[in-house]
């Protein structure tokens, strides 16, 4: 691919600090473009990937923003347009999980995953959409998971949240093309980030027998679709949801 193609372009990421999230911001940096990202909770986190991300040659911030609030969130993204000045690429990837059985699942539990998860996207996309369609330019790379493709027991919030995340890619897709705005969506399988580190290495072989390449991803894997979607290769790509899963999803 070209080296440098989002040179001194400005891209924000939402929920960097760790993760797939970082793997990204990095990746950008890589690609030439100046990251601002979001967390809540990771402060040492945040600006440890800050540093990073500037000795890397170009301007990053990170930013205290609750995903779930619309206002916290159109403030961020108007005070990074101001600051970086302009908005040109748009990750959604801020995410968590509430892993239960239906019948054990709680009214919070259910609100905070759609709330973080979908309505999280809608809250950046919302407050980036307007600067995308005046410019006539905009890329829009939503991070989704497996679990909203093939629906996962023990994940109901989860799988519908991601699921909503590919409706909503597909649809705003076919409502901006018109104004030379692209908008895909990564489906990851499973990766090894904190979530798995909690697994036993007996839990870890009985998922890598589900997944026919033989193997757990890496952040690096779900950074390279990224980069991919959001390069000039990927000019005439719109409207997808790109499984990342190793073969998992196989039918």
């Amino acid at each position: 691919m070209a080296d440098k193609f989002l040179k001194d372009q400005t891209a924000v990421v939402t929920g960097a600090s760790r993760g797939i999230g970082r793997a990204i911001a990095l990746k950008l940096a890589d690609l030439g473009a100046n990251v601002a990202f979001n967390y809540q909770s990771s402060q040492e986190h945040a600006l440890s990937l800050e540093k990073e991300l500037t000795a890397k040659g170009v301007k990053a911030k990170a930013s205290c923003v609750d995903i779930k609030d619309f206002e916290q969130v159109k403030k961020w993204i108007d005070d990074t347009k101001v600051e970086f000045g302009g908005l040109d690429v748009l990750v959604n990837n801020a995410g968590i999980i509430r892993d239960k059985a239906l019948m054990m699942m709680s009214p919070d539990d259910w609100h905070q995953v759609i709330e973080t998860n979908l309505t999280g996207v809608f809250n950046a996309t919302r407050a980036s959409i307007v600067t995308f369609m005046k410019q006539k330019k905009g890329l829009i790379v939503n991070i989704s998971s497996v679990s909203g493709v093939i629906g996962l027991p023990r994940q109901i919030n989860y799988s519908a949240s991601k699921g909503g995340i590919n409706a909503f890619t597909k649809a705003l897709a076919k409502e901006v093309a018109s104004f030379g705005i692209r908008v895909n969506a990564l489906a990851p399988g499973f990766i090894e980030t904190e979530i798995l580190s909690g697994f036993n290495e007996e839990q870890k072989k009985k998922i890598i027998d589900m997944i026919p390449l033989g193997r757990i991803g890496s952040v690096n894997d779900v950074a390279d679709g990224v980069e991919f979607l959001l390069s000039p290769e990927a000019a005439y790509i719109t409207g997808q949801v790109i499984v990342i899963d190793g073969g998992l999803a196989i039918r």
